[in-house]
């Protein structure tokens, strides 16, 4: 369904994604490529006291530092701009689909349901796809050419990648199945909350009325606390 929902939406911004992932590339190169330069100012630079030597290839070191920083910026400015205009889509569209409900059809999912599908799940997507762009496209890039770069620079000392990173991918599986249960639990209190708060505010002049604020108060804190 997400999957979907992304491949739908997204199409109409395939040149800003394009774009990004070039920028996320580069920028990442640029982050792979600054420890090398490092090491090679301290092996050739530091250690035989060449001054010369440390000026240019510090100068060098600056320059990649500053295409990392664009790049870098770029990237994320395009990711905002793209997951804002999902999330404005996305939205409309949702918008859209319930006002096209029947009556019987809002009763089945409720108007707090429905609020929250309309406001939090969309930003929810939203908030997915900006850690995408920034974060998940970046990742891959930086996994292989980490492993080059280790690779290159010493073959059996790589072999720690091979015990680290199978503990890594089972650490974070575990965490996302912890998550994925915590996250259904949230909405349906989310759901609950929008629920009684709706109930509140029409039903305001009542409550004042009978002197249940106290009630109303807990009840609305229940939710939330259990």
């Amino acid at each position: 369904m997400l999957i979907r929902l992304l491949r739908t939406h997204l199409r109409p911004y395939r040149k800003p994604i394009a774009l990004l992932v070039l920028l996320q590339f580069l920028q990442t190169c640029a982050s792979l490529y600054l420890p090398t330069l490092n090491a090679d100012i301290i092996d050739n630079g530091v250690v035989h006291g060449d001054t010369g030597y440390i000026l240019r290839f510090g100068a060098l070191m600056v320059g990649v530092s500053v295409v990392q920083v664009v790049c870098n910026v770029g990237a994320v400015y395009y990711g905002a701009r793209t997951a804002s205009a999902l999330g404005r889509d996305v939205r409309g569209a949702v918008f859209d689909r319930v006002q096209s409900f029947s009556a019987r059809e809002l009763g089945h999912f409720g108007a707090p349901s429905l609020i929250t599908r309309t406001t939090n799940d969309v930003q929810q997507v939203q908030t997915l796809v900006l850690m995408a762009f920034t974060l998940m496209v970046s990742a891959p890039i930086m996994c292989v050419g980490g492993i080059v770069m280790a690779l290159g620079q010493d073959v059996p000392l790589s072999g720690v990648l091979l015990a680290v990173v199978p503990v890594l991918g089972v650490s974070v599986s575990l965490i996302v199945r912890r998550m994925r249960p915590l996250f259904r639990t949230m909405q349906t209190r989310l759901d609950t909350v929008n629920r009684v708060l709706r109930e509140q505010i029409t039903g305001n002049r009542v409550i004042r009325a009978f002197v249940k604020d106290g009630y109303e108060e807990e009840r609305f804190r229940g939710p939330t606390a259990s």
